[in-house]
């Protein structure tokens, strides 16, 4: 697994790191304690360092399976552990922009995950409004003084909300939404982000498993999971649901991208490739909910880089095929 540096901080994590929304068990479908740990462990034993969470995925569940996770490693001190706050319903918004909400959620993650100190932590796509005031990156700051965080930083939905955050004093990272089909970052981030010593953090690089290629119009999911009941944005940003596309014109382009994919490539390795090539990209975090999918994730950053032409042909194909489809913040 090779390692980038986390924007200017000083600390190197690996290249593919770990989602774990799907491991609090509501919006992705339950999975087990037992398959959560071993997905845990699988990652890790591929070479993951880089392990993303947040107070909200399963109300804490998601923090206390990687507190559990980390107590039994002996290599504890190789992982960066990055969760995020602001969108709990106790008390909700806005109290939860509070200078006390701010510190009593903090102190509740800290307990779930059996640390002393945060690597980091993200505001979590919180209003425009509220990121635009400050005062929560001044809480945040209280809160890297007292040495109960040592980083902070913003996952963001849109990109005017990714600029607006660049302009925050010590925000370290940025966690975007990047994929095949949303390359909008490359032209109005990127190079803006790489400037200022900026990490970035890309999510939803298969978007929801589209870009796995897997399914069909037949494909059903759980009632409780997002790509049933927030397809259209019913619940929250569509974006952040196959990455704001319509779920039939989605499968209709990845089917466009398989001939694309190079021999020995997954396409969702593929996928993930393609988000590696940029060097602006930080670290990706793919879900995985078994141990085989953790593994496969983590092998794309064994495989070649993919060469120029193919670039350019993705590049057209999202210009012409794809851009006009998408829908929510962006």
């Amino acid at each position: 697994m090779r390692t980038r540096p986390f924007g200017s901080t000083g600390v190197e994590v690996s290249e593919i790191g770990l989602g774990t929304w799907q491991l609090g068990g509501t919006e992705w479908g339950d999975v087990p304690d037992d398959e959560a740990l071993a997905t845990l462990a699988a990652a890790a034993d591929s070479g993951v360092t880089f392990i993303d969470t947040a107070d909200i995925y399963g109300n804490g569940r998601s923090e206390s399976l990687i507190g559990r996770f980390l107590a039994g490693r002996p290599d504890r001190d190789r992982f960066f552990i990055a969760t995020k706050l602001g969108r709990r319903a106790d008390p909700g918004w806005p109290e939860n922009f509070s200078r006390q909400t701010v510190f009593r959620h903090t102190e509740d993650s800290l307990r779930r995950l059996g640390v002393e100190t945060l690597d980091l932590t993200q505001t979590h796509c919180i209003p425009p409004d509220v990121m635009r005031q400050g005062d929560v990156f001044e809480h945040l700051r209280a809160l890297k003084r007292q040495g109960k965080i040592r980083q902070f930083g913003a996952s963001v939905e849109s990109m005017d909300e990714a600029l607006d955050c660049l302009e925050v004093d010590e925000l370290a990272s940025l966690q975007i939404i990047f994929n095949i089909f949303r390359q909008k970052p490359i032209d109005v981030l990127f190079e803006k982000a790489r400037a200022k010593g900026v990490a970035l953090i890309v999510r939803l690089p298969v978007a929801s498993g589209l870009l796995a290629g897997k399914w069909t119009r037949e494909t059903t999911f759980a009632q409780r999971d997002h790509r049933h009941f927030n397809r259209d944005g019913a619940a929250f940003n569509v974006g952040e649901t196959f990455a704001g596309l319509p779920f039939e014109k989605g499968l209709e382009l990845a089917e466009t991208l398989r001939p694309m994919v190079p021999p020995g490539m997954t396409m969702a390795q593929f996928a993930l490739r393609w988000c590696l090539d940029f060097d602006a990209v930080t670290t990706v975090i793919p879900g995985a909910k078994r141990p085989d999918q953790a593994r496969e994730n983590a092998a794309a950053a064994d495989l070649p880089p993919l060469d120029a032409a193919l670039h350019r042909r993705l590049r057209q194909f999202y210009a012409e095929q794809v851009a006009e489809h998408i829908r929510g913040k962006y």
